[in-house]
């Protein structure tokens, strides 16, 4: 057998040239793909004015960021390609250790960015108060959403009807949530609508949101509450105003009825399950869960 040539060896134990441009474009096309998606949905697709006005506040906070990152990256690279070694323009200053000019333009530019982002929060933070109602031409829905363990109830006390996981609205009419909890904090939230907002057992919170147009928007909770939340989530469906009374009428001839014995059977831990519908709820029992009276039929955790 004759040896092998080094020439032989080095292209046999040399990595393929392949190896690289194939991370990369793995690489590149994960990124495209992340951004695509979430760029499609959330809160970079809102469908309502308080998600809209909430994606412009990110916008213009992440405007003023990179009006400071962008400059600092492209000068890191001017500073690195200026005083590389062999360029002979370059002064080196050892000594050098203090310029009030410069201290001043360092400390100026970040207290712009704080006074700017500063300014931004506290405009978002009054205009989009959550209990702050949405001025429209038509009257609001009022909603009570009474988070359980692991789903979510929604009772609609003008129409006397409640459904569960899944709560229907009409498109273009301001809804006004009033949200409780039967026993842990937990976290309204549908993403392309717009602010988060908790609910917590003995109170009661407001949000109000509006659907601008027809669509299934998902809504989850966004604070940990056990071994269902992964799986707390539901559907806000936003029809036509008429489709949304044609669903009154169907959800009112189901049948059912949600009353304190019903309530008993629902605070029980559970997973999310299937959508449920009731044709009849107690009066004041929105108010009996929020006050606290309803904790002599509520379960401990882990029973």
């Amino acid at each position: 057998m004759h040896p092998a040539s080094p020439d032989r060896m080095s292209m046999e134990t040399a990595p393929s040239p392949r190896a690289a441009p194939m991370w990369l474009r793995v690489m590149s096309t994960m990124s495209v793909a992340m951004l695509m998606a979430s760029c499609n949905e959330g809160v970079l697709d809102p469908h309502g004015p308080v998600g809209k006005a909430e994606r412009i506040i990110l916008y213009d906070a992440t405007a003023i960021m990179l009006a400071v990152v962008i400059p600092v990256i492209v000068l890191t690279l001017v500073f690195a390609w200026w005083f590389r070694a062999k360029n002979s323009r370059a002064r080196y200053r050892p000594d050098w250790e203090y310029s009030g000019r410069i201290e001043m333009i360092i400390w100026s530019i970040p207290a712009l960015v704080i006074l700017f982002l500063g300014g931004i929060a506290w405009t978002g933070s009054h205009d989009l108060d959550p209990p702050k109602p949405i001025q429209a031409s038509t009257a609001a829905l009022d909603i009570e959403v009474v988070s359980l363990d692991w789903r979510w109830l929604f009772i609609y006390p003008h129409e006397g009807i409640a459904s569960l996981n899944r709560v229907v609205v009409p498109a273009g009419v301001p809804l006004r949530f009033r949200l409780t909890s039967t026993t842990v904090m937990n976290s309204f939230f549908v993403p392309q609508l717009g602010s988060q907002i908790y609910t917590m057992p003995n109170m009661v919170t407001r949000l109000n949101l509006e659907a601008d147009q027809p669509g299934t928007f998902e809504g989850l909770s966004a604070q940990f509450s056990g071994d269902g939340f992964s799986d707390m989530r539901f559907d806000l469906v936003s029809m036509a105003p008429e489709a949304f009374q044609d669903w009154v009428s169907t959800t009112k001839a189901q049948g059912g009825v949600l009353d304190t014995s019903t309530i008993a059977e629902l605070v029980k831990p559970a997973k999310a399950e299937g959508v449920q519908t009731y044709a009849q709820v107690s009066a004041g029992l929105f108010d009996s869960i929020s006050s606290g009276h309803m904790a002599a039929v509520s379960p401990q955790r882990g029973q």
